[in-house]
């Protein structure tokens, strides 16, 4: 056990190390510049900041990219660069896959399938994804943690903690310690896949019935800590999907906001990382008909009256009661709000909104691609936010906006054509806090999850 420890102690040091000396040259350079007056080129140092980066696989990937989609956490330069980041990490070769899988299942694992593939299927921050069959012929999705992984992400969350500090000083009109709370907080569930199996078994429940999206099925048996065992969905990529007629882009466009905001307004629980590969496109009668939700690492379970501050926000645009505005901002948590900050936190809640407000057909937004939906609203909001800030943005905020945002951005790529009140509107029929208390603590008890932990 001693050995072990001092194992992990020694991989999170060199961690530390590796991206200690791969950051210090930029943290170097940003904190000089302020100290002394320097001019700071921010593009330059965007540029070189995604350079560090980038030489690093794993978590810390994982945490640049997810900054890179909330609006405002860190300037917009550091953003455009951060997401050009790509998460895929090297494999793991067959040598070690077989010690990892002998590691979770014991000697004699590969007896325990009918077949197991050699080659990853997918590769990604935390782990990779292998394709097996099970004995009785099951298709089988085997998503296997890389080694040392924890050590990596306290490493990672420590440097995440760096860049956030450096941001503060730099520009202090959003104060970020909330914001990197949550990405701690969330970041770290993403390791226990026993927990995503219980996210697995949860979504089942919400989305029972539903024939637009398809939720695979955990074998427990054939799962731990660090291997999850789904069924293999089959579908191809949602970008696929971009040159078919409007009536089909409409159809899958349906379906990603049914599965997003559905368990949002029904159980308070959203899935925070809507991420292009986190779903794929099925097929019935040889047409494309819904999508299959394939990661359930980056979910947010919401205290009920929290979905309430969402629901009378929404009202209180709609009938311009100002006072509904503001009791919903209170209930996020957001305190001591003059006149001109709940005008300046309008911006945004606007541009979420806008699209919900109006009854008619539209796109979800007017000429703006897809990376860069919500960028101009953000950049307003922090001009104005320096002038009167510093704000603490509630940490539940950060994957209720992510969410937001990269919905929005899969409407943009298909060129979806809806009506987004009436869509929004059935997702909050009948709502009351006290429903979606009883349904989630329904749900929660009925996969396993403890709801106190919320």
């Amino acid at each position: 056990m001693k050995d072990r420890e001092a194992n992990r102690l020694s991989a999170r040091a060199a961690r530390y190390a590796r991206v200690g000396a791969n950051m210090g040259g930029v943290a170097a350079r940003i904190a000089g510049s302020r100290l002394f007056g320097i001019g700071l080129d921010r593009s330059q140092n965007a540029a070189d900041l995604a350079a560090a980066l980038g030489g690093l696989k794993g978590p810390i990937m994982k945490v640049a990219q997810l900054m890179a989609t909330i609006p405002d956490a860190i300037p917009p330069e550091y953003a455009a660069e951060l997401q050009k980041l790509q998460s895929e990490a090297p494999p793991m070769g067959w040598a070690f896959v077989k010690r990892r899988m002998t590691a979770e299942l014991g000697v004699g694992w590969q007896k325990r399938f009918a077949s197991f593939e050699h080659q990853p299927a997918a590769a990604a921050s935390l782990g990779q994804v292998h394709r097996a069959r099970s004995l009785d012929g099951a298709e089988l999705a085997c998503k296997l943690q890389y080694p040392d992984m924890q050590s990596a992400v306290e490493a990672d969350l420590q440097q995440l903690q760096w860049i956030f500090a450096i941001h503060r000083h730099m520009d202090p009109a959003i104060d970020t310690t909330e914001i990197a709370k949550e990405i701690g907080a969330r970041v770290r569930e993403e390791l226990d896949y026993h927990r995503e199996a219980k996210h697995v078994a949860l979504y089942r429940q919400m989305l029972a019935g539903s024939e637009q999206i398809h939720v695979p099925v955990a074998w427990p048996e054939l799962s731990t800590k660090r291997l999850l065992t789904l069924d293999w969905l089959e579908g191809a990529p949602i970008l696929n999907f971009r040159k078919t007629g409007l009536e089909t882009r409409n159809r899958l466009a349906r379906a990603m906001f049914t599965a997003w905001w559905f368990p949002f307004s029904r159980f308070g629980v959203i899935h925070g990382d809507p991420h292009l590969g986190n779903y794929t496109v099925f097929e019935r009668d040889g047409e494309p008909s819904g999508i299959n939700l394939l990661d359930y690492g980056c979910i947010r379970i919401f205290p009920p009256k929290f979905v309430g501050g969402v629901v009378d926000l929404y009202h209180g645009l709609l009938r311009d009661d100002r006072e509904l505005v503001v009791h919903a901002y209170e209930t996020w948590g957001f305190r001591h709000l003059s006149r001109e900050m709940i005008d300046i936190l309008n911006i945004w809640a606007r541009f979420i909104y806008g699209p919900l407000l109006t009854d008619r057909v539209r796109a979800i937004a007017e000429g703006v691609s897809p990376t860069e939906y919500g960028r101009r609203q953000a950049f307003e909001v922090h001009r104005a936010l320096k002038e009167r800030g510093p704000v603490t943005v509630p940490r539940e905020f950060v994957f209720m906006d992510r969410a937001a945002i990269g919905l929005g951005g899969v409407f943009l790529h298909l060129r979806a054509e809806l009506n987004f009140y009436q869509l929004f509107n059935e997702a909050i029929q009948d709502f009351s806090v006290a429903t979606v208390g009883k349904r989630q603590g329904e749900a929660l008890a009925g996969a396993g999850l403890d709801s106190s932990h919320h």
